[in-house]
């Protein structure tokens, strides 16, 4: 018979309890969820904004001087910087220690991008910039496993 099945003292099916081991698991883990969820919309966000930079849509602040190379130049590296994030969100959900690692490293060359492409949409860039750093904090803190701690 199974601990959820047995009767307590006041009659009723007693509830499992928890051990200290599950709970201490679960620890953080609303960070790490929450930082996949953020690289996952930051990569979408990512893509879309680039292919608008490789088509050089209006809304990019005209005749801007970049401080390496061009607008087309930088969609392409923002587009592919996004499709890489999108990958990674997954395997953050699937608890991948790898993708854990490789999502800290797209995440810090996500915000030196966004600071290197500030030029072409101010307020995007800074906020994408923004979300980075959480993402990178939630997967350094939280992402990792308890059981050596």
């Amino acid at each position: 018979m199974s601990s959820e099945t047995e009767p307590s003292a006041a009659g009723g099916p007693r509830r499992a309890e928890p051990s200290n081991y599950e709970y201490e698991d679960e620890r953080g883990y609303g960070w790490v969820v929450f930082a996949g969820v953020m690289i996952m919309i930051v990569g979408i966000l990512n893509f879309i904004y680039g292919i608008a930079a490789i088509d050089e849509s209006k809304f990019y602040i005209g005749n801007t001087k970049f401080v390496i190379t061009d607008l087309k130049t930088w969609g392409w590296i923002i587009t592919i910087i996004g499709g890489i994030q999108i990958l990674v969100a997954a395997g953050i959900w699937a608890r991948s220690q790898a993708a854990r690692w490789i999502g800290v490293f797209i995440a810090s060359l996500n915000a030196v991008a966004q600071l290197l492409f500030i030029a072409g949409n101010p307020w995007l860039s800074i906020a994408l910039f923004a979300i980075d750093v959480l993402v990178i904090y939630g997967l350094v803190c939280y992402g990792g496993s308890l059981e050596g701690a």
